[in-house]
């Protein structure tokens, strides 16, 4: 469906462009976005590269361990079927670890890793469990503290002061993760009832 979107934009920029006699517009505009994506992208896959050998590192040297011991008070209440020293877990911490840095990307791999183990947990299921639910939406509405790929667009946009957005940062993320949650878990409530 995405396909369809983007392909309908771009064919409808370019027949305006050319209806309207704005191809110079349209050429110059296509340079200079292809420029500043480029830029963007080796800004973005530093960022990512740096943090995501930083998560590596933590993984292999038991700091994942750490985090799971820290998050388990929280997360045992979310996830009160999932053993605390289990895989699942442990994955499900890093990444929230990595989204309260605000890395975005670097939090996808402890995610899918995560997703995978929850998956084997629920018996190879087509039907999502409860953690899988609370978890994609904790994942996707996640809570910021640090929002460091915000801060560097930023930056990489000119900003004097990249991280003066932080304190919007942290109310828009925990109103937006309280009420998915609050969502996710009626959800489930009500799937469960209705199984019973």
């Amino acid at each position: 469906m995405l396909n369809y979107i983007w392909s309908f934009l771009v064919t409808g920029s370019v027949v305006c462009a050319l209806l309207l006699g704005n191809t110079q517009s349209l050429s110059q505009a296509v340079i200079d976005s292809t420029a500043s994506a480029v830029e963007l992208l080796m800004t973005m896959a530093g960022v990512i590269c740096l943090w995501s050998g930083l998560m590596k590192i933590a993984e292999q040297s038991g700091l994942t361990d750490i985090f799971a011991r820290l998050f388990s008070p929280l997360l045992g209440r979310l996830f009160p079927r999932l053993d605390k020293k289990g895989a699942a877990f442990k994955c499900i911490s890093m990444n929230i670890s990595a989204n309260l840095l605000g890395l975005g990307n670097t939090a996808t791999p402890f995610g899918l890793k995560a997703m995978q183990e929850l998956h084997r947990l629920n018996g190879e299921s087509d039907t999502a469990s409860d953690e899988m639910v609370i978890f994609v939406v904790m994942n996707t509405a996640s809570l910021q503290l640090v929002p460091t790929m915000l801060a560097t667009l930023r930056g990489s946009s000119g900003s004097a002061e990249p991280f003066d957005i932080i304190v919007p940062v942290w109310l828009s993320s925990a109103c937006a993760l309280a009420a998915a949650l609050l969502i996710a878990c009626c959800g489930n409530l009500i799937s469960r009832k209705r199984r019973l």
